[in-house]
């Protein structure tokens, strides 16, 4: 009788201690959710961090129901096809990807995996989806075409400046969209009466001997570029616009926080929640073709009021009035 019992207990004790690995083992892995993004980890973080709220709006909680894999572009362009296919072989329940370049590179690696965009760019003429309604396919998103704002940034600039007869756009030649910047800054610029220089910067050298040229040429004004390097080195391009006296506008809030005179542009941080909201509903169960790709429909005008006194600028009351926030 004792022996069977300390057979018993010692059987008992097994089973115990194989239970919590037995457990793991039968425990659903979570989704992996790839996140492949053109910037830098330094200058996407508040975008990563309003992703991650999009995704736990939806009940989905990091480390405990899913898990990222990020990768992060850095201006290096022609490393996307490896990021992408690398996401796509780990393998992930779905890929958020920014900018037309990502996205294209992930569709060209994939068109089984759910795909969820944010760009600046018109997503149709890009190829990316045939219908905003009805994207179907594998891809959806969100776009604040913001590359099509240069009108709109441009028009600020000169009703700021008026007397600036001489307009620079700055773009960067490593990036896919800067002709169509050019394209439509000028444009922009031909309605206004204004000359248009295009001048280009992949580089730090580059921006400085860019500002360089613009004192040369008689540049009164600035537009900034969409592009994430600048984005990564807006503290020194407002830096160097103060220095020249150059008024100059960009498409985000961070550059006027950083210290260039204004921004015009599209709320990023609410289009990356959106996105983080589409992805969770996807790994709910829900087809990315049937979620219609949508439009940014909030935009924010920045004045940095120290910028403009550093200037010499007297900001126009009708531009000021319609301000939707002012850096002092």
């Amino acid at each position: 009788m004792t022996l069977r019992r300390r057979q018993f207990i010692t059987l008992l004790g097994s089973a115990a201690a194989t239970w919590p690995l037995a457990a793991r083992a039968q425990q659903v892995a979570v989704p992996l959710v790839g996140y492949l993004q053109i910037t830098s980890p330094e200058v996407g973080a508040n975008a990563l961090a309003a992703f991650r709220k999009g995704l736990g709006e939806t009940g989905y909680i990091e480390g405990r129901t899913f898990a990222i894999e990020s990768h992060w572009v850095e201006n290096r362009f022609e490393t996307l096809p490896a990021l992408a296919a690398d996401l796509v072989r780990r393998p992930v329940a779905a890929i958020f990807a920014n900018g037309p370049p990502a996205v294209l590179a992930v569709k060209a690696a994939t068109a089984i995996v759910p795909i969820v965009f944010t760009m600046g760019e018109d997503p149709v003429k890009e190829g990316i989806v045939e219908n905003l309604n009805r994207p179907g396919g594998n891809v959806t998103g969100f776009s604040d075409f913001a590359n099509q704002l240069a009108g709109k940034q441009l028009g600020l600039l000169h009703d700021t400046a008026p007397r600036a007869a001489v307009v620079a756009l700055l773009v960067n030649p490593i990036n896919p969209n800067a002709e169509l910047n050019s394209k439509q800054a000028q444009a922009a610029a031909d309605a206004l009466g204004v000359k248009l220089q295009v001048l280009r910067a992949g580089t730090e050298r580059e921006i400085e001997l860019a500002f360089a040229a613009m004192v040369h040429l008689g540049v009164g004004a600035l537009l900034i570029g969409v592009d994430p390097f600048f984005a990564g080195q807006r503290e020194a391009i407002a830096t160097l616009a103060t220095r020249h006296a150059i008024p100059a506008i960009a498409d985000q809030r961070t550059y006027p926080a950083a210290g260039l005179l204004m921004s015009y542009g599209p709320d990023r941080l609410e289009m990356n929640r959106q996105a983080g909201i589409y992805v969770g509903r996807i790994l709910k169960g829900e087809k990315a073709g049937d979620l219609p790709v949508q439009q940014s429909t909030k935009f924010q005008f920045v004045i940095n009021l120290k910028t403009a006194k550093a200037l010499n600028l007297e900001i126009p009351t009708g531009i000021f009035s319609i301000a939707d926030e002012m850096i002092e």
